[in-house]
């Protein structure tokens, strides 16, 4: 089969989604297939709930797809057949492809009952409660999403709310004592209070006037398992080395759907471009490349005057290197607009993102 022949259909427009798509563009026909109309940077959403415009952190599709080939239809995947290698959206369209991106990407694990509960999903629902304050908030959740939540509304509206910051585990387990050590002493200062080995099942039971849920996160996978795609213990789709499904290998898996690797950017920009890359090589009739995820920073925003960079080695495990303070602030920054910014250069110039340090 020819390259520019190739079928492509994308759905999902997240980080790796999007990546992959763009960076595709040149070498196949590619249809993204996404229920909204822009690109959300996820890892600014604490920013949102402290008071952020949304329309800061939302970029329009059109404004990467421009110069593309790429014909993205509005909509949602509620079917995927891969015996006839078909994906059905809730308009009713059926689109065919020869090789599928499946970018679908995760969400907020909530509880059963979730009725007085947001999320970083709800960031802007979130940023309205808070404003009728003064309060108490509990966020729930010891992890990286958690402490920026609790740290960014802390340092926004310490004043009229009081907040915690509850986990079952020890605070942010992943870094290193050092890195844990100035977590600790930050987020205190800042007016948090940490509670550690609290584990919460039923929001109902948490003394609070509002509770952000930062506990754990599920990967969308549920069309994947309809459809009779292999899942892992963790719940995520089952991929090989080149981050194909191991039970259906034309479903390509980028981002946090697939795999066992820590749910980030970090990873999802490069898999997406990697994804392409062995997509392309099939187009060729080469094999698929195997692309294992390597880490080298965990990246924590603790407010908008400091942070925490934790040193990793390859499998994320934290080295006893960190940056702190405003430097490591300036730091977290800079990694955040390079998102969109990488994002850019895959629509202007997709070739040039294999040669970009970390793809």
């Amino acid at each position: 089969m020819e390259q520019t022949q190739q079928r492509i259909v994308v759905i999902g427009a997240g980080y790796s989604g999007l990546m992959a798509a763009l960076r595709l563009s040149p070498h196949a026909r590619v249809t993204l297939l996404d229920p909204v109309g822009h690109l959300t940077e996820r890892i600014r959403l604490h920013e949102v709930a402290a008071g952020r415009p949304e329309s800061e952190v939302a970029h329009p599709l059109t404004g990467f797809l421009r110069h593309t080939r790429i014909t993205h239809h509005t909509g949602r995947a509620v079917a995927l057949d891969p015996t006839a290698r078909t994906v059905t959206t809730d308009t009713g369209r059926v689109l065919s492809y020869d090789r599928l991106v499946y970018a679908l990407g995760s969400t907020t694990r909530l509880p059963d009952r979730a009725e007085r509960l947001f999320t970083a999903e709800s960031a802007p629902s979130l940023h309205k409660r808070l404003l009728d304050g003064p309060g108490r908030l509990a966020v729930v959740g010891g992890g990286l999403t958690g402490i920026e939540m609790a740290a960014e509304l802390a340092e926004r509206y310490g004043r009229d709310w009081q907040v915690r910051l509850l986990t079952s585990d020890t605070l942010a387990p992943g870094v290193s004592a050092k890195g844990r050590a100035h977590l600790r002493t930050t987020l205190t200062s800042l007016g948090v209070r940490i509670e550690e080995g609290h584990r919460i099942t039923d929001p109902d039971t948490v003394d609070a006037d509002a509770v952000v849920w930062s506990a754990s996160m599920v990967p969308n996978t549920g069309l994947a398992a309809d459809a009779g795609l292999a899942l892992n213990s963790h719940g995520r789709i089952d991929v090989d080395a080149a981050h194909r499904s191991v039970s259906h290998p034309e479903i390509y898996v980028a981002g946090d759907a697939g795999g066992t690797h820590r749910m980030s950017c970090q990873a999802a920009l490069p898999m997406g471009s990697r994804i392409a890359t062995s997509i392309i090589a099939e187009g060729r009739g080469k094999g698929p490349v195997a692309h294992p995820v390597s880490y080298v920073l965990q990246c924590i925003s603790l407010g908008r005057r400091d942070g925490l960079v934790q040193s990793v080695r390859s499998d994320d495990s934290p080295r006893n290197l960190v940056l702190t303070g405003r430097p490591a602030a300036f730091v977290k920054e800079q990694i955040c607009a390079s998102t969109v910014k990488t994002m850019s250069l895959a629509a202007r110039r997709p070739g040039a993102v294999p040669l970009t340090p970390g793809f």
